[in-house]
């Protein structure tokens, strides 16, 4: 744990902070398989507007 102290001797913890890290553009299977859940979500989403219209 880090901790560190001011001027009038408080101490103040913090937590260790993780290592950075630049993500990295998805490659191009990657890339389909967010098209492939993007199709299934929209699907999922008419299904629930449509069954709602068609009940109220």
């Amino acid at each position: 744990m880090y901790t560190t102290v001011n001027e009038d001797g408080v101490l103040n913890n913090y937590a260790t902070e993780p290592k950075m890290y630049y993500a990295e553009y998805p490659a191009i299977w990657e890339q389909r398989k967010y098209v492939i859940q993007a199709v299934f979500a929209l699907a999922i989403v008419s299904t629930l507007v449509l069954v709602a219209f068609s009940v109220s």
